[in-house]
């Protein structure tokens, strides 16, 4: 505990208008997620198109290691990478060393397929250990990967209290595809999906208590999407707005990316979820998710509900069948190709919109499940779990968070901000001791 308070004592990084260090005491860790834009991605200027920084050996290693100097200047707890060039020895292995001397263990994990990035997670060693840690591949259009660290804090928060606190938490980061047609809004949710399939298949493994979870990294998807709704059913909150009291209606405050075509939007986030918070189902949040998904779609065709009940029933009677529904979802695009909805799934969501279970969807059931489906009055509590005694778990409350470069928390991108293509963010997190119920998932 000696050593924590002189490192926090010297801490002095200041991150734009914001001194992270005074938000910081003994009883504080920090968060960092940061897409670092692979040189192989990197375009050096617009008119070569073709050209990349990893064709230059002096580009790329220079800018990493002003990346580097500010990751161990801010000296996060957790530090969260995407798009880091695991396919570079020089370059992991710079990675490697000046983390490693600084205090950090990390684990690294390549995209499948050889794509040449993928994730770098660092835990400092003075604050956590490593309890378990394990590589998630979703085997999906985009490559895409995910890493679960299990963690326990080396100097527990409360050790002159209750010795039955548990102080672990889960860190998951990832790097969700890039929406390059609206078609692949459905393969990103896809995505989340397994990876709290996996967290919580982790979780029931292992029949661990409820414990914080951080969600890092880059999710390709602004607040107006349906991965941060679906998120937001699962109870997590996003930790900037938090600590910013924005809403969930706030999608223009910041931004943290600029992207290939010129547009900014806020898609980096780090998501807490704390083990106080009821849960739905995660089947339910899926497929609620879907049915708004689904509305979206045919209200962006200008269908009013009763044009779009029209639409999706069956020409001999007043009421939607199973195979109209499966040809709608096919027209719009959401099934009937090979990263669409599968034929489960399709029989899932009817069973969840067909209430009486006779067979067919009315006009009624069709309101409920569908047209109103962002609308529902669910408490958002497990339903189904088994719950158990009430016992004390380690929180944490959102003590600060910011973007850097400062001007992305205003909405605007610096033309001479040249790190990377993404903002840097960093959240403050303080623990707080709280009740919770013993869950089997």
């Amino acid at each position: 505990m000696v050593r924590r308070k002189k490192m926090l004592k010297g801490r002095i990084s200041r991150i734009g208008r914001y001194a992270i260090a005074s938000s910081i005491t003994d009883q504080c860790i920090t968060c960092t997620t940061f897409n670092i834009l692979a040189p192989i991605y990197k375009r050096l200027n617009n008119e070569d198109q073709d050209g990349r920084e990893s064709d230059y050996r002096a580009y790329w290693l220079a800018r990493n290691h002003r990346i580097l100097d500010w990751l161990l200047r801010e000296r996060s707890t957790i530090i969260c990478l995407q798009e880091f060039w695991v396919g570079n020895e020089e370059l992991v292995s710079m990675y490697e060393k000046r983390l490693g001397d600084a205090g950090y263990i990390n684990f690294q994990l390549a995209r499948t397929n050889n794509r040449g990035d993928g994730l770098l997670t660092a835990v400092h060693q003075d604050y956590f250990r490593v309890i378990s840690h394990r590589d998630l591949l979703l085997n999906d259009i985009g490559d895409r990967v995910a890493q679960l660290l299990h963690v326990e804090l080396v100097n527990p928060f409360f050790q002159n209290r209750s010795t039955n606190v548990r102080q672990e938490l889960l860190i998951v980061n990832t790097h969700l595809l890039f929406p390059h047609d609206s078609s692949l809004c459905l393969v990103r949710l896809h995505q989340v999906y397994e990876i709290l399939q996996s967290v919580e298949s982790y979780q029931r493994e292992l029949k661990l208590n409820a414990m914080p979870i951080l969600l890092c990294g880059d999710w390709n998807g602004s607040k107006r999407g349906h991965v941060y709704k679906f998120l937001r059913s699962q109870g997590f909150v996003s930790s900037y707005d938090t600590a910013h009291q924005y809403t969930d209606a706030d999608a223009h405050k910041w931004v943290s990316h600029r992207n290939h075509r010129g547009n900014i939007c806020g898609v980096d986030f780090i998501w807490l979820l704390n083990p106080n918070r009821y849960r739905k189902l995660l089947k339910t949040s899926w497929n609620e998710t879907v049915f708004s998904m689904f509305k979206s779609l045919l209200r962006r065709v200008s269908l009013t509900e009763s044009d779009a009940f029209a639409f999706l029933k069956d020409y001999g009677g007043d009421y939607i069948t199973y195979s109209g529904f499966c040809e709608a979802l096919r027209q719009l695009n959401l099934a009937g190709h090979p990263y669409g909805l599968s034929e489960d799934e399709m029989k899932d969501l009817w069973v969840q919109a067909d209430i009486d279970g006779n067979g067919v969807l009315d006009y009624s059931e069709f309101q409920q499940r569908i047209w109103n489906s962002e609308d529902s009055d669910d408490d958002g509590s497990v339903h189904g779990n088994d719950v158990h005694d009430t016992v004390q778990a380690i929180g944490f409350s959102v003590k600060n968070a910011v973007l850097f470069p400062t001007e992305v928390e205003k909405g605007m991108w610096p033309e001479d901000y040249s790190l990377s293509d993404h903002a840097r963010l960093t959240v403050v997190f303080s623990p707080v001791r709280m009740p919770c119920s013993q869950m089997i998932l």
